[in-house]
């Protein structure tokens, strides 16, 4: 048996119907199989719960789970995943966040946390140098994610401890809630934030200082520096360094794919008010970055007398372009009151957004404005709350369409709302989207990084052919990726070779390129059979009505829509599936999913 390293070596469960709290050892088959983080993920929700179930009962199984990659020093190595079933669209959803709780879950003897049932009362968990303890959390419930965090600290009297928790978005169990950590870094998309309001879990503390090991630090040294010397070079990363995401959206925009007042057009003609370079020059205080990163694309900003991290590209273009705001401080705002809610800042404003269309094509005689800024942050706190008219939207924007009546104003896939890229411009990226097993999503697989910025190699965003299999691989590496602990920016400048290289010299085991990728491709299979049990079908991987019928009608995507077929037959047939999109049996037996 080989000697696995990079893994803190222990597992927690939790029985928070019961009170009990089980210290055991990660198994081998599950870091062979899975690697660690959103594999981790998938495996243990499949293993332990009935896909049919309620994802707000106490049925559903909740893991937060580290990557053998997570903490070791390696550039960008800071990644955590909490995985469910989504409440939000009852796919087996998976949500990743950086800063520095990922690397602390590990400094604090564990890979993973597991949680079962509900508790009669409100919990948080203890994980302190390979002990775990549920302690009372009754008098931190109500509070923000900010003050939660601070409340922690100076109770624990540690200010070491690193701290993962919701806010009212959460206990009131918005299916747009989000997992927070650091303040304001979030596990954002699926709900993932109602699942612990469902089990009145109201955080999870990480403290300790245990070692993490390597299997071959010089084989490992090597590579670090290897992989330190490509992502220096790489012009993606310093664009990120220079401008943080938002650099962003000056680029889509000029491609005419920058989603604009609810996706009715591609191009926004104040996007420069918004941009990374106006934040570069108007708010921001300095640059940030998650443990061992040296891109450091994060942006702390003060407005109006406040200083707090962000906001991230696709904040900046939910709040600002798809509400027709140009108002970068006001953009800002929203974005923190999210974070202080633990509000998904991509699901809330796509949600204002769509109730603007309402309003603005008569369906609805209240709610908010395009362009508007009057009143935004008060909406932001009432979908947090579940208060006024805040209320209707705190499930997301598809149920709010439906129980209107115009559920075809909805901008999601599998109920999940599309983030900062029209696809109707980006036939890869919009089959990404279709197909996902997490609904509307960009990180699941980023064609935008060859179809726009052209990494690996620039590709024709308007042409079908090739797509699906740069679908598939985007896919497959990305969830091996999210399985690691590494930072999924690393891949505008490494290929499946440095993360497989990564991963021997660090685990010991015997992981090449083509291994790691099977890995990522159980990973995305799991998922998607998980999906099916649950209810999903071919008819599901699709894009909202809009995408495939009303052409673009600016810069060089005029007059295109987003062609399904043939791509997705070709997709299917590249993954091994039957026409209705199942994995085959020898699909599935050759992943070992049988």
């Amino acid at each position: 048996m080989i000697d696995v390293n990079g893994y803190a070596g222990k597992m927690v469960t939790v029985n928070l119907t019961t009170g009990t709290v089980e210290v055991k050892e990660t198994p081998e088959d599950l870091k062979r199989d899975y690697l660690g983080g959103r594999g981790f993920g998938a495996r243990i929700v499949t293993d332990h719960m009935n896909p049919a179930a309620d994802p707000l009962s106490p049925e559903n199984v909740f893991v937060v789970a580290s990557g053998p990659l997570t903490g070791t020093g390696i550039p960008l190595g800071s990644r955590y995943e909490v995985s469910a079933k989504s409440p939000l669209n009852g796919t087996l959803m998976s949500a990743n966040s950086g800063g520095t709780f990922g690397w602390k879950i590990k400094k604090a003897g564990f890979d993973a946390a597991v949680f079962f049932g509900r508790s009669e009362k409100p919990v948080y968990l203890l994980l302190n140098e390979g002990s775990a303890e549920l302690r009372d959390a009754d008098s931190y419930w109500g509070m923000t994610v900010h003050e939660t965090t601070d409340a922690l600290i100076a109770d624990l009297g540690d200010e070491k401890a690193k701290i993962a928790c919701i806010g009212p978005a959460g206990e009131k169990q918005s299916l747009l809630a989000c997992v927070m950590n650091d303040y304001d870094r979030a596990a954002g998309r699926s709900g993932a934030g109602a699942v612990m309001g469902a089990k009145n879990l109201k955080a999870i503390v990480a403290t300790g200082n245990l070692p993490i090991t390597e299997a071959d630090r010089d084989r490992l040294d090597v590579v670090k520096e290897r992989i330190r010397e490509k992502i220096q070079a790489n012009g993606i990363c310093e664009a990120l360094t220079k401008y943080g995401t938002p650099v962003l959206v000056n680029i889509i925009n000029e491609n005419g794919i920058l989603p604009t007042r609810n996706f009715q057009s591609g191009h926004f003609e104040n996007a420069e008010k918004i941009s990374g370079e106006t934040i570069a020059n108007t708010i921001l205080q300095k640059n940030s970055g998650c443990y061992a990163c040296i891109v450091r694309c994060s942006r702390v900003c003060e407005v109006d007398g406040e200083v707090h991290e962000g906001p991230e590209y696709e904040p900046v273009w939910a709040f600002g372009a798809d509400l027709g705001i140009d108002d970068i401080r006001m953009v800002t705002k929203a974005t923190w009151e999210c974070n202080k809610l633990g509000l998904d800042a991509i699901g809330a404003p796509a949600a204002i957004a769509c109730a603007m269309e309402m309003r603005e094509r008569g369906y609805i005689t209240e709610g908010p404005r395009f362009g508007e800024t009057e009143g935004l942050i008060d909406l932001v706190r009432q979908i947090g709350y579940r208060e006024g008219f805040g209320a209707e939207l705190a499930d997301g924007s598809y149920r709010f369409a439906e129980r209107h009546g115009h559920p075809e104003l909805s901008m999601s896939v599998k109920k999940q709302d599309l983030p900062a890229y029209d696809p109707r411009g980006l036939q890869g990226h919009g089959l990404a989207y279709a197909t996902s097993v997490r609904g509307g999503d960009h990180v699941y697989g980023y064609l935008i990084a060859p179809e726009v910025l052209g990494s690996p190699e620039k590709i024709d965003p308007f042409v079908n052919e090739g797509k699906a299999q740069w679908t598939k691989i985007f896919q497959d590496l990305t969830a091996a990726i999210d399985a690691s602990g590494m930072c999924l920016f690393t891949s505008f400048a490494l290929g499946a070779e440095d993360y497989a290289d990564l991963c021997a010299a660090t685990t010991g085991m015997p992981i090449d390129t083509a291994a790691l990728l099977m890995i990522g491709e159980r990973i995305w299979n799991l998922q998607k059979l998980f999906n099916i049990k649950a209810g999903y079908t071919k008819a599901d991987d699709t894009l909202p009505k809009r995408l495939l019928t009303e052409p673009l009608q600016d810069l060089a995507p005029k007059g295109r829509v987003w062609e399904r077929q043939p791509l997705l037959d070709e997709y299917y047939a590249l993954r091994g599936w039957d026409t209705e999109g199942v994995p085959t049996r020898e699909k599935r037996a050759e992943l070992g999913l049988e």
